[in-house]
């Protein structure tokens, strides 16, 4: 039985190591799946997890949270949540999110599944100690219950992966910013999550959108897919200027901060207009504290500001399904910017941390 290659995040003394280790072949219980990887995404998550900043992750880890590829095996009759069955060589997708409960106050009072105490993510919160749960390895291990959606017809592997962990992401947080038809949205950085919070906020009937990133490579990538206007001023006095020009000396009546950068925060609250909404998904990890006033920023302005933690089920499956719909309009791929094989991974957290790539994927059975 051949084994199989991975990429481990491990702790080593006070810092973090990534290394290329051989699996042997997983026995499936039954109702799993093992799925050949075609690609895994590097995000900035990633570069998180190998600096040590996310508390919770259980090293050592197999990265690689928003994967595509094909079913090699399965044990009995597994299903989508339409009841359709899985073939051998299927393409598929998989929610990486598992575990949670539906069972807890979290998600079935509060109906916030994202919050439950025993949700668990593939290539962050699993272990390697627990078999191949992440997606720079040859294979992956889907356990029973994982959610699975066969790969609509039209959209390949490189089209999905180029939204990865953005899409679906983005897609919670334009939800919880119910734009209202003609909104004035700014979105605030245009990594992956920004791109896609732009999109999804012209799909929702935005008058104008526009997005601010200090990175002019990124503001083209921006363009490109369709926004309104750029931001890309080098100071905040201008940013938070060049706004309220755009709108009518109001600001923004929807911010959608994904820049990741703490200090866009208390930028965004100057952006947004009084009785404005501001949306928060880009602080996924401790980046360090931010000074805000209180009064004049919230309080006085009446302004409405929302967390976005995470995506469930609805949200993958809907942007899968938008994805699919709008690929010829957006060209999805073209966002893909290097493939790399598993021997180069130091190379592709180098190159998201320095933003030399728009988005870096990860072919595990590709040769370097």
């Amino acid at each position: 039985m051949a084994n199989i290659r991975a990429a481990v995040m491990d702790r080593v003394g006070d810092g973090i190591e990534l290394s290329i280790r051989n699996f042997p072949e997983p026995d499936l219980e039954p109702g799993a799946v093992i799925m050949d990887t075609t690609y895994s995404e590097v995000c900035g998550t990633d570069v998180h997890l190998l600096k040590g900043q996310l508390a919770e992750a259980p090293y050592p880890i197999i990265p690689g949270h928003i994967n595509v590829g094909t079913i090699a095996d399965m044990n009995g009759k597994v299903c989508d949540v339409d009841g359709n069955p899985f073939a051998k060589g299927d393409p598929i997708v998989f929610l990486d999110v598992h575990e949670t409960c539906n069972a807890c106050w979290y998600c079935l009072v509060a109906k916030a599944s994202t919050r439950c105490p025993s949700r668990k993510v593939y290539g962050i919160t699993y272990s390697s100690n627990n078999g191949l749960l992440g997606g720079w390895s040859e294979k992956v291990y889907l356990k029973p219950g994982v959610k699975i959606l066969k790969l609509p017809e039209g959209l390949d592997a490189r089209d999905f992966i180029a939204g990865g962990c953005g899409a679906p992401t983005a897609l919670h947080a334009v939800e919880r910013a119910t734009i209202k038809l003609n909104d004035n949205v700014v979105v605030q950085g245009s990594g992956p999550v920004g791109l896609f919070a732009a999109v999804y906020s012209l799909l929702s009937g935005a008058g104008q959108v526009i997005v601010v990133d200090p990175s002019p490579a990124r503001l083209e990538a921006a363009k490109a897919i369709g926004a309104d206007h750029v931001v890309g001023a080098s100071s905040s006095k201008e940013r938070i200027e060049e706004v309220q020009r755009l709108t009518q000396g109001r600001g923004a009546d929807v911010t959608i901060e994904a820049s990741g950068n703490p200090r866009a925060v208390a930028e965004g609250l100057d952006i947004t207009r009084d009785n404005g909404t501001y949306v928060i998904v880009g602080q996924y990890t401790d980046a360090g504290d931010v000074s805000i006033n209180p009064h004049w920023q919230i309080n006085k302005k009446h302004i409405d500001i929302r967390g976005t933690w995470g995506i469930d089920y609805g949200h993958f499956s809907k942007a899968v399904q938008l994805m699919a719909r709008h690929k010829d309009r957006f060209q999805w791929k073209q966002l893909v910017s290097q493939v790399y094989g598993l021997d180069d991974v130091h190379a592709a957290l180098q190159d998201v941390e320095d933003l030399k790539v728009f988005k870096a994927v990860i072919a595990p059975g590709q040769a370097s």
